[in-house]
């Protein structure tokens, strides 16, 4: 499927960013709510549910990029992506319920079971995620245009965030707590799902559709030609740690709300609103940055923006509740502007390696970043458990977090504040090298004028 020059219709963009309805509930709430439920529901020690959380989706390394593969051969009257669109999230959907169905109670067999629900649950996420992500570069062929279509993603995106972050925790609440808090609470994800699955392929079959490029004969070639990217490469790398740097702080907003802040009941619903709600305010602020100054200058600052705010954070136990919340909502600005800028990089990489190459891949580029990317989510609450255990945090299965001892307070706020900031921070160093070179003087497989209006349009990001 080749892309357009044109901008896209108005129904494109709202109907393709619903879709992160589905991505924004998935990469929210195990990342929230589940090392708790293992931890203080399930009776599950830190160490153990690190590891319960960590490897299930460890497994989507090796499915994504396979699951790109598929709907990159994928012929059918609904385009190569769509049908995964709605098979794998109305899939996704049934199992994410099943997650907290809880059939075998509290206890080893009750994680083991949250175990094997999570790994298959990671694993029909990939096959609607994949094909997700890969439409952009697909949809257009105008930087321009696909920040504005990233724009649209990461506003509902954010908007997915803050209604499941806030209202699942409080779902918990208002169904009981413990095992029957969570059954509802898986759900009213499930619904949430549902929705995004119909209105992303409902308001994508609008979208513009070319005829099929070529593709590698096999996956093993399709990576070789994917690790030829230097600039999705970099990209890549830097995505991943920072997405492992960003769950450490959703795996710590119960812990933080309990254990620093004293406020189990409303603390992390003011969390995720303070975090997410600038989002949706700044988003046209961050599309202005970089149109006037790149994308990768503006991915760095909002990085920068984001670890600074963590760090400073260090300091909540001695500042009013009201000065940590205005900190978080710093957080959030941060976080808004490194996803946009991250994601229109992503397409821009895989544009040029079709302009380069002249085969069409999008969803083995897509399949190795959502394998890291969710790689980098399942890291860091794996991380952030590690970070429990070591310090002595006292699991519990009565559905209340158990008092805990000093060192585990103190670890619960590293956790959360001095262990992102660097995961996040860092990583930009290799954007020093992500420069997109020019195109080869081959014939170019765009055309020569659209291929010159592609490369004026992203040697500058």
């Amino acid at each position: 499927m080749t892309g357009t020059g044109g901008g896209l219709p108005r129904r494109v963009h709202v109907g393709y960013a619903t879709g992160s309805l589905v991505t924004g509930a998935f990469g929210t709430v195990p990342g929230l709510l589940l090392l708790p439920y293992l931890t203080d529901t399930l009776g599950v020690a830190a160490g153990v549910a690190a590891l319960l959380v960590l490897l299930p989706k460890a497994w989507d390394v090796l499915v994504n990029p396979v699951a790109g593969r598929i709907s990159d051969r994928t012929r059918s009257r609904w385009g190569a992506r769509r049908p995964y669109l709605l098979g794998g999230g109305l899939a996704l959907a049934v199992l994410f319920a099943s997650i907290f169905a809880a059939p075998f109670g509290v206890g080893p067999a009750a994680g083991a079971y949250v175990a094997v629900a999570f790994l298959a649950t990671a694993t029909a996420f990939a096959f609607f995620q994949v094909p997700y992500v890969a439409m952009p570069a697909e949809l257009t062929d105008d930087p321009a245009e696909r920040t504005r279509l990233m724009s649209w993603r990461i506003a509902v995106l954010a908007l997915a965030i803050l209604v499941s972050g806030a209202v699942a925790p409080a779902v918990v609440a208002a169904g009981g707590d413990g095992l029957p808090g969570h059954r509802w609470m898986g759900l009213f994800v499930a619904a949430l799902i549902v929705a995004g699955t119909v209105g992303a392929f409902v308001g994508t079959r609008a979208a513009p559709a070319g005829t099929v490029g070529e593709s590698e004969p096999s996956l093993r070639a399709q990576l070789a030609v994917a690790g030829r990217n230097r600039p999705f490469r970099l990209l890549l790398i830097c995505f991943v740690v920072q997405s492992a740097g960003v769950a450490t702080v959703l795996a710590g907003v119960k812990y933080f709300a309990d254990q620093v802040l004293r406020d189990p009941q409303t603390g992390p619903t003011l969390l995720f609103a303070c975090f997410v709600g600038p989002a949706l305010l700044v988003m046209p602020i961050w599309t202005r940055v970089g149109a006037r100054f790149g994308k990768r200058a503006g991915l760095v600052v909002a990085s920068l923006l984001f670890a600074a705010g963590a760090l400073a954070l260090v300091a909540s136990p001695a500042l009013p509740a009201a000065a940590v919340y205005a900190v978080v909502a710093l957080i959030g600005v941060g976080y808004a502007g490194q996803q946009v800028f991250a994601l229109a990089m992503l397409p821009d990489c895989i544009a040029y390696d079709t302009a380069r190459t002249g085969r069409r891949q999008a969803g083995v580029f897509t399949g190795l970043w959502t394998a890291g990317e969710t790689f980098g989510l399942a890291l860091g609450p794996g991380l952030y458990g590690l970070v429990l255990q070591l310090s002595g945090y006292v699991s519990s299965a009565t559905g209340v977090a158990a008092d805990q001892p000093a060192s585990a307070r103190l670890g619960v706020l590293l956790g959360f504040t001095a262990l992102p900031a660097p995961l996040v921070a860092v990583p930009v160093v290799l954007l020093r090298g992500y420069l997109l070179p020019p195109l080869p003087a081959a014939p170019r497989p765009l055309g020569m004028k659209a291929a010159d209006r592609y490369e004026k349009g992203v040697t500058g990001s």
